[in-house]
C-alpha cells in the first residue's frame, strides 16, 4: 500500500497495535479535521499496522499532532475490553467543506467493501462528537426537547450529568459543588452551587437526539423555566425519593398543566436512606390532583438494597447500573401485576379502539399498550413515573428509552403563529415555511450576541437570509451552531425542531421571530410575570456611572424578567427582579462581567402630590437693585382634576392686565414646580391653574418676573387647596395551600390590605387583594416565610389613593429632613 508514516493515539487506556492483524489504510477527510481532538494523548512511530496514505499525510504534516480518529476506536472509555484481532478500522471520506458523522464508515481494506458500522465505532464516534464539535444530523422524528424541572437540589443538573456520562459524552461524572457540570457553566452558578440560567445540552441516544433543557428550580429564576417550556415539548420532572413533593414540583407541574403540555415524572435518588417510592408517588398523586399519576416501573430495594427496577411495559427486571434483564423476584411478581394492570388499564383508556378491545376481555398486546401509553402521554391523559438513582447510574437507560417512546416529536405537535392578523397554525414540517423564535440571549464579552433559536417550522441553513419579524430586517445568517452547555458546534443546518445558537446578529432579541422575507410570521411569544422586588442602584464611582446604564441594559436583554428604569418621581435609577437572589445575582453579574460597582439601596415609593379642593392665592415678585427692575403680579386658582386628567393651564385675564406673551411664562414657572412637588417633593397631578387677574409694568416686567411669580403663586395656592399625598396600589394576587389562607389574609390586614375574593384552585387557595405599594417592598421573602416557601404571588399596578394623614406626615417629615441634610 506505501505506508509511510504514522500516527498513533492512546485514549484513557493502554492501546497494542501489534493487536490489530490486518494493515488499514486511513484517509483524513480534511487537514484539519482532528485538529479539536487534541485532548488525547498522540505519539508517532514506525512498523505498526495503521496508516494514513501518502497524500493524507503530506496535507498532515503541518499539524503532525493531528490525531486518527481510526485508532482512539480500540480503547474507547465505554469498551472496556482488550481490542478484537483483524477488526477493520473506520475511514472518512472528505466529500464536503465540513466532517460530518455520516462520513464516517467502516472499510474493509483488503476486499474494498464497506461493513457494517460495529458497536464499539458507535460509541466512539459518540465520544468524538463532544471532543471535536462532531453531532450527527437528525430528522424532525428523531429529535426530542425535553425541559428538566423540578425543586431547586431534587437532582436534575446532577441528573443531566449522569446521562452525559451514561451515553460516553463525558468521561466522569460531574459534580454541583465543584462546578464541574455541563451545564452549569456560569461562574455565578459555581459560586452559589445552584443553577440560574437554562442550559441546552443534547444527548444522542438509540438513533434520537433529545435536547434537554435544564432549568433553575428557585422560583427567583422563573422566567428561565418560562423560556426553557417554550422550546420544549414536554417537561421531565425531578422528585427527591426522600422528600417526595416539595414547592418546585408544585409550581413546575401546574405550569406543564397551564400549557397543556405532557409531563414525566422521575423519582431521583432511590439510594438514599429513608428512600420511599411508594411514598413519593402517593404524594404527587395528592399534592397534586392527579389521578392519572401512573408508575411505568417500580423499584426492587430502597436505599442501600436498592438494585435495579422493573419494567412494568414488558415485565422485565433491569439490574444494577448496567440495567442488565434479570427475571423479576419472586417476591416482588404480585406487586408487579398489580401495578401493570393499573399501568395497562390507562394505556387502554388513552384510545377507544383499545378501550373496546380491553373492556371485551381481550389482552392488548405490548405494541398496543406503548401506543396507548404514547397517546396518553401525549395528550396529557397520563403522567408517567419513572424511579433510580443519578449518582449510582440506575434507571437512567430505561428513562431514556420512555423520553424516546412517548415524549413527542416536534412534529406531533403544532405551533401558533401570525401573518399579519390572520392566525396559523404551524404544523411542524422541515419543508414547511421558516418560522423559529429567540427563546434566551447570551451577551458574551469574546462571542458577541448568542441568540438561542427553537425552529418551529421550515429549516434555518447557514448563509441564509431570513427576516425579523419585529424589526422588519433581514440578515444573512453567518453564524450558525449547535450547543452543549456552554460549547457551540458548527452546524450547517437547524431542521423542524431543533435547537440552536445564531450569533453576531445584534438585531436579534429575546422573543423575536425570524422567517423567510417572502413569507412573514410572528409566533406568539412566552409570556414572562411583572418583576416583584425592586432596589435602588447607584454607581460608586464616577467611572462605573458612565458604564452602569449600558451594562445593565445588556443584563436586561438577557432576562426578560429583570426591569430597569430611572424613575424620576422619585429620582433614583432601580432594578427589579423575580426576587431578592434574582436581583443580587444581577448586582454581582454587573461587577464580575461588566467592571461595574453599585450600591444598593431599598427604594422609595413612587407617591404624587394633588390637592382636594379649590384655593386661590395671590404673589406679587418686585426687584429693585439701582437699574432695571423686576415686576410680575399673579393671582391664580387651583381646581382639581379628575383622577388621571393630569396637568392644565388657562387663563381668565380680561382688559390686558397681563400681556399675553407673559401666559408662556408663567405656565413655564408652574411647570418647575409640578416635577418636584410643593409638600414632599413629589410629582404633581390632576391639578387645574386658572390665572385670573394680575398686573404688570411697562418697563420692570419681563419673562424671568413672571416665572418667578407664577411658580410663588402656585405653591401658595397649593398648599392652600388641602393637598393630599397620593400612593400607588397594586392588586396582588397569592396563591397558597389551604392550611396558610389564614395567615395570608391577616397578613394582608396589617399590610392596608382590602380581600376583594378567593378562589379554589385544586388544593390551593388564590386570594386576590389591592395592598400600598409602600407596604410590599420586600413581600416575596415575608411570603415565603410565612408559607415555607409553598406561597406565591403575582402584582400589577392598579391605581393611586390618598395616603392616610398620619402616614403622609411621617412622609412629608423625612423629605423635610432629607432636604435640611443636603
Amino acid at each position: 500500500m506505501g505506508h509511510s508514516r504514522l500516527i498513533v493515539a492512546r485514549l484513557h487506556g493502554e492501546f497494542n497495535p501489534k493487536t490489530y492483524e490486518k494493515p488499514t489504510l486511513f484517509r483524513l477527510p480534511h487537514p484539519n479535521f482532528a485538529l479539536p481532538f487534541l485532548t488525547l494523548t498522540v505519539r508517532r512511530t514506525l512498523g505498526y499496522n495503521c496508516a494514513l496514505d501518502r497524500e493524507s499525510e503530506r496535507r498532515a504534516r503541518p499539524n503532525l499532532n493531528i490525531v486518527c480518529c481510526s485508532l482512539a476506536l480500540c480503547s474507547h472509555p465505554c469498551s472496556h475490553r482488550r481490542p478484537r484481532p483483524a477488526r477493520p478500522f473506520p475511514q472518512a471520506e472528505y466529500n464536503s467543506s465540513r466532517f460530518a458523522l455520516s462520513d464516517i464508515g467502516c472499510v474493509d481494506p483488503r476486499e474494498r467493501r464497506t461493513l457494517r458500522r460495529p458497536p464499539a465505532l458507535t460509541r466512539l464516534i459518540r465520544f468524538l462528537s463532544t471532543l471535536g464539535g462532531i453531532m450527527a444530523k437528525y430528522k424532525s422524528d428523531q429529535i426530542r426537547n425535553v425541559a428538566l424541572l423540578g425543586h431547586g437540589g431534587a437532582g436534575k443538573t446532577t441528573l443531566l450529568e449522569a446521562l452525559l456520562l451514561k451515553t460516553g459524552v463525558v468521561g466522569r461524572l460531574g459534580r454541583v459543588e465543584d462546578g464541574s457540570t455541563v451545564s452549569d457553566w456560569d461562574p455565578e452558578e459555581h459560586r452559589r452551587g445552584i443553577s440560574i440560567n437554562l442550559s441546552v445540552v443534547p444527548i444522542e441516544y438509540d438513533n434520537i437526539k433529545i435536547n434537554f433543557i435544564d432549568a433553575p428550580g428557585y422560583q427567583d429564576f422563573l422566567g428561565e423555566v418560562i423560556s426553557a417550556l417554550y422550546a420544549a415539548e414536554a417537561g421531565l420532572v425531578v422528585v427527591d425519593a426522600v422528600s417526595g413533593v416539595q414547592v418546585g414540583t408544585e409550581l413546575a407541574y401546574d405550569r406543564l398543566k397551564d400549557l397543556n403540555k405532557p409531563r414525566l415524572m422521575f423519582v431521583n435518588r432511590m439510594d438514599r436512606e429513608n428512600a420511599n417510592f411508594t411514598r413519593a408517588v402517593e404524594s404527587l398523586r395528592t399534592t397534586l390532583h392527579d389521578e392519572k399519576i401512573v408508575p411505568f416501573q417500580i423499584p426492587i430495594g430502597h436505599a442501600d438494597a436498592f438494585k435495579g427496577i422493573i419494567g412494568l411495559i414488558e415485565m422485565k427486571a433491569y439490574m444494577g447500573p448496567e440495567g442488565k434483564e434479570a427475571p423479576i423476584p419472586a417476591d416482588m411478581m404480585a406487586a408487579a401485576e398489580e401495578a401493570r394492570v393499573a399501568l395497562v388499564e390507562a394505556a387502554a383508556e388513552a384510545d377507544d379502539e383499545l378501550i373496546m378491545k380491553y373492556l371485551d376481555g381481550e389482552e392488548l398486546t405490548l405494541d398496543e399498550v406503548r401506543h396507548g401509553l404514547h397517546q396518553g402521554v401525549k395528550n396529557c391523559a397520563i403522567t408517567p413515573v419513572y424511579c433510580g438513582t443519578a449518582v449510582g447510574g440506575m434507571g437512567l437507560e430505561r428513562m431514556m428509552q420512555a423520553l424516546r417512546r412517548y415524549v413527542p416529536a416536534p412534529n406531533e405537535r403544532t405551533a401558533v403563529a401570525f401573518k399579519g392578523d390572520k392566525e396559523l397554525e404551524l404544523t411542524g414540517d422541515s419543508a414547511g415555511p421558516v418560522a423559529a423564535e429567540v427563546f434566551k440571549t447570551i451577551i458574551d464579552r469574546y462571542v458577541g450576541r448568542m441568540s438561542y433559536i427553537r425552529v418551529f417550522s421550515g429549516k434555518i441553513t447557514k448563509d441564509a437570509q431570513l427576516l425579523n419579524s419585529r424589526s422588519g430586517k433581514t440578515s444573512r445568517i453567518g453564524n450558525l451552531f449547535a450547543v452543549r452547555g456552554k460549547d457551540l458546534q458548527a452546524t450547517d443546518e437547524l431542521v423542524t425542531g431543533d435547537i440552536g445558537v445564531i450569533t453576531k446578529l445584534d438585531d436579534l432579541h429575546t422573543a423575536d421571530t425570524i422567517c423567510a422575507p417572502e413569507n412573514v410570521l410572528r409566533l406568539a411569544p412566552p409570556a414572562y410575570p411583572q418583576p416583584l422586588f425592586s432596589v435602588a442602584v447607584s454607581p460608586v464611582s464616577q467611572a462605573d456611572s458612565a458604564k452602569m446604564g449600558p451594562s445593565i441594559n445588556q443584563l436586561v436583554e438577557e432576562d426578560p424578567t429583570l426591569r430597569f428604569q430611572t424613575i424620576a418621581a422619585i429620582k433614583q435609577s432601580v432594578l427589579s427582579g423575580m426576587g431578592e437572589a434574582h436581583v443580587d445575582v444581577a448586582v454581582h453579574r454587573l461587577e464580575s462581567k461588566y467592571g461595574v460597582k453599585v450600591e444598593v439601596h431599598e427604594p422609595k415609593v413612587a407617591y404624587q402630590e394633588t390637592i382636594t379642593k379649590s384655593a386661590s392665592a395671590q404673589y406679587r415678585h418686585k426687584k429693585q437693585t439701582g437699574g432695571a427692575g423686576q415686576f410680575a403680579e399673579v393671582h391664580m386658582r387651583l381646581d382639581p382634576q379628575p383622577h388621571g386628567a393630569g396637568y392644565e393651564f388657562t387663563s381668565e385675564v380680561f382688559g390686558g392686565t397681563i400681556s399675553s406673551s407673559f401666559f408662556p411664562s408663567i405656565e413655564k414657572g408652574i411647570k418647575s414646580v409640578l416635577d418636584n412637588g410643593v409638600i414632599a417633593g413629589y410629582p404633581v397631578v390632576d391639578v387645574k391653574a386658572v390665572v385670573f387677574d394680575g398686573k404688570e409694568h411697562p418697563v420692570d416686567s419681563k419673562d424671568i418676573a413672571f416665572q418667578t411669580a407664577g411658580r410663588e403663586v402656585f405653591k401658595l395656592a397649593f398648599k392652600a387647596a388641602n393637598p393630599v399625598l397620593l400612593e400607588p396600589i397594586y392588586i396582588v394576587e397569592v396563591t397558597v395551600p389551604e392550611e396558610y389562607m389564614g395567615d395570608v389574609m391577616s397578613d394582608f390586614n396589617t399590610r392596608r390590605g382590602r380581600v376583594l375574593g378567593m378562589e379554589q384552585k385544586g388544593n390551593r387557595t388564590v386570594v386576590k387583594a389591592t395592598v400600598p405599594q409602600a407596604e410590599i417592598m420586600r413581600y416575596s421573602t415575608d411570603l415565603r416565610a410565612m408559607t415555607q416557601g409553598r406561597g406565591i404571588y403575582t402584582i400589577v399596578f392598579d391605581h393611586y389613593e390618598p395616603v392616610p394623614s398620619h402616614l403622609a406626615q411621617e412622609v412629608i417629615a423625612q423629605h423635610k429632613e432629607e432636604a435640611a441634610e443636603e
